[in-house]
C-alpha cells in the first residue's frame, strides 16, 4: 500500500479509512486513519473513475477503493511506449559492434582472440542494460520493496567502496568513504547498496582519471543524507536537471558503455522512500548528487 503509485485507500465496514497509499493521502485532502472518509472524495467527479472490491478479511467486511483520474491511462501508455522505444534504441548500438565483431571473425586470416573479447563485452553491456531495465520495471511495479526499516549506512558504502576498488582503479578515480557509523538511512540494505554502487559507478565512468568520489552520510538537522561528490570534470548547466532521466547523457558520456539508467533508479529508490535527490556541480568543478531523506 505505502509503495503502490496508484490511489488506493482501505475502508472498514463503517467506511473508516484502514489504510491508504502514499498517492491518496498526498492526491485526497481530509484521510485520516481511523476516521470516515469524506464522502465528496469518493464521488466520480471531473472524469474520476472509481473501482469498489469489498472482501471479508477474519469475519470482517472491509473495501479496498481505487481511483484513477481521468488521462491516467492516456499518459501510462505513453510513458511505456516511450520506454520501450528507448529501450530498443540503446539495445541496437551494443548488437550492431557486437554483429560487425562476429562478421569480422569470420574473415579468412583473421585473429580471433581479440574480437572474440571484445564481442564478450558487448554482450556484458546488454545484460547489463537488461538487468536495469528488469530492476526499474521491478521498483515501478511494487514488486521490489524499498523501504522496509532503517539501516546503518557506513559498513555498506565500505562494502561497495571495496567491491569497485578494481574498477575504480582501472578508470584512475579514487572512492572514499566518510561518516557517523550510528547514521541509518530508512532503505533495506540491499537499497542502500543499489544507491551507493550507481553513485561511485558515475563517478568512476564519467569523472575522469585523477579525480576523487567521497561517498558519505550523515544527519543533518531536519534530514539524513547520503551524498556521493566528486572533484572531476563536472557536468554543464544544460546536463545537470536532465541527469536523473532515463537514457539520458551529457555529451562526454555519450561513447561510455554505461546503461544511462544508474541515477533514474537512484532517483525512484529515494523518493520511494520518502527522500529527494538533486545533483549540483560544474562544467570543470565536480559533481554532487545528494539524497535527502526526512529525519525521525
Amino acid at each position: 500500500m505505502e509503495e503502490s503509485r496508484e490511489i488506493v485507500v482501505v475502508l472498514d465496514e463503517d467506511e473508516r479509512v484502514i489504510a491508504a497509499s502514499r498517492r491518496a493521502r498526498e492526491s485526497l485532502d481530509g484521510l485520516e486513519d481511523g476516521a470516515p472518509v469524506p464522502a465528496e472524495l469518493l464521488r466520480p467527479e471531473g472524469g474520476r473513475e472509481i473501482f469498489r472490491i469489498p472482501y471479508d478479511l477474519d469475519g470482517r467486511r472491509e473495501t479496498l477503493v481505487y481511483l484513477r483520474d481521468a488521462g491516467d491511462l492516456a499518459a501510462y501508455e505513453e510513458l511505456r511506449a516511450g520506454f520501450t522505444a528507448a529501450v530498443s534504441h540503446e539495445l541496437r548500438t551494443p548488437l550492431a559492434r557486437l554483429l560487425a565483431l562476429l562478421e569480422t571473425a569470420l574473415l579468412p586470416d583473421t585473429e580471433t582472440r581479440d574480437l572474440v573479447e571484445q564481442a564478450r563485452e558487448e554482450v556484458g553491456q546488454i545484460r547489463e542494460l537488461i538487468d536495469d531495465v528488469l530492476f526499474l520495471s521491478e521498483l515501478e511495479s511494487g514488486r521490489e520493496p524499498v523501504a522496509l526499516g532503517a539501516t546503518a549506512a557506513l559498513p555498506i558504502l565500505r562494502e561497495v567502496a571495496d567491491a569497485l576498488a578494481e574498477s575504480a582503479a582501472r578508470a584512475g578515480v579514487t572512492v572514499t568513504v566518510e561518516g557517523d557509523a550510528d547514521t541509518e538511512l530508512p532503505l533495506r540494505p540491499r537499497m542502500i547498496r543499489v544507491v551507493a554502487e550507481n553513485l561511485a559507478e558515475n563517478a568512476i565512468r564519467y569523472a575522469g582519471a585523477g579525480a576523487t568520489c567521497a561517498l558519505a552520510v550523515r544527519r543533518e538537522a531536519d534530514a539524513v543524507v547520503l551524498v556521493a561528490s566528486d572533484d572531476g570534470v563536472g557536468v554543464g548547466d544544460k546536463d545537470l536537471g536532465r541527469l536523473f532521466e532515463r537514457f539520458y547523457r551529457a555529451d562526454r558520456a555519450r561513447a561510455s558503455r554505461g546503461t544511462g539508467l544508474g541515477l533514474a533508479i537512484v532517483k525512484h529508490v529515494v523518493a520511494s522512500a520518502g527522500g529527494t535527490v538533486e545533483a549540483t556541480g560544474e562544467r570543470g568543478s565536480g559533481l554532487t548528487v545528494r539524497c535527502a531523506f526526512p529525519a525521525r
